[in-house]
């Protein structure tokens, strides 16, 4: 069973390794970092680099597709990247699982696997997933047939568990749990825009901005 996990200029580190750290792990699982030329490929803040050991070219098919999500300038750019959407389209033909975490969901839209389909994204860009013609659906996850769609950032360790029960069993993914001790008690409440409030909201993507290099 392979996962390709692609990788582009400007991804969030987070939303790539979450569901690696607990993918790679599941028996009979390989997990290979993907990206349009091999080699070191930079995330959002440009401070940390991730090695995508094979290219676009060279993976012909995938059980499992993971778009990860990233900054504006990193997304938008791969939302309009033709050699990027139509290699997924043609993965995306052949996987038994599609999957994205954060605005990896905006790029699925973008290469039109999401018209119709119910879907999540990162709270600040919940509006365009309409633009996709997708129905944004609330939840840490979305399991829409075979497309499988992750809120922002934190939201991919949830769903790699879930997907680790779907292509093993529960049991497993309930050990991975326990492997990679994910017990989330946050020393705060404001992890989502309903809970944080529109202060916090702005504050929290101005952060985010600052951060980009």
């Amino acid at each position: 069973m392979r996962v390709a996990v692609l990788l582009y200029d400007g991804f969030t580190a987070l939303d790539a390794v979450g569901p690696y750290e607990v993918l790679c792990r599941v028996p009979g699982v390989t997990v290979t970092m993907v990206a349009e030329r091999a080699g070191r490929v930079r995330t959002d803040t440009g401070e940390l680099g991730l090695v995508a050991e094979r290219s676009l070219d060279s993976v012909a098919r995938a059980d499992v597709l993971l778009v990860p999500g990233g900054v504006e300038r990193g997304t938008t750019a791969t939302m309009a990247n033709t050699v990027v959407l139509d290699w997924i389209r043609r993965i995306h033909r052949g996987s038994t699982w599609t999957t994205s975490v954060c605005t990896g969901s905006l790029i699925l839209g973008a290469a039109g696997l999401l018209r119709g389909v119910p879907a999540t994204t990162y709270w600040a860009s919940r509006p365009y997933l309409a633009d996709a013609g997708a129905i944004y659906t609330p939840g840490r996850f979305v399991e829409a047939g075979k497309i499988l769609t992750g809120a922002g950032v934190s939201a991919g360790i949830d769903m790699g568990l879930h997907l680790a029960a779907r292509l093993s069993d529960e049991r497993t993914a309930q050990a991975m749990q326990l492997a990679v001790e994910y017990d989330p008690d946050p020393p705060f409440d404001t992890g989502s825009p309903e809970k944080a409030g529109p202060e916090l909201q702005q504050l929290a993507l101005k952060l985010i901005a600052d951060a980009v290099r």
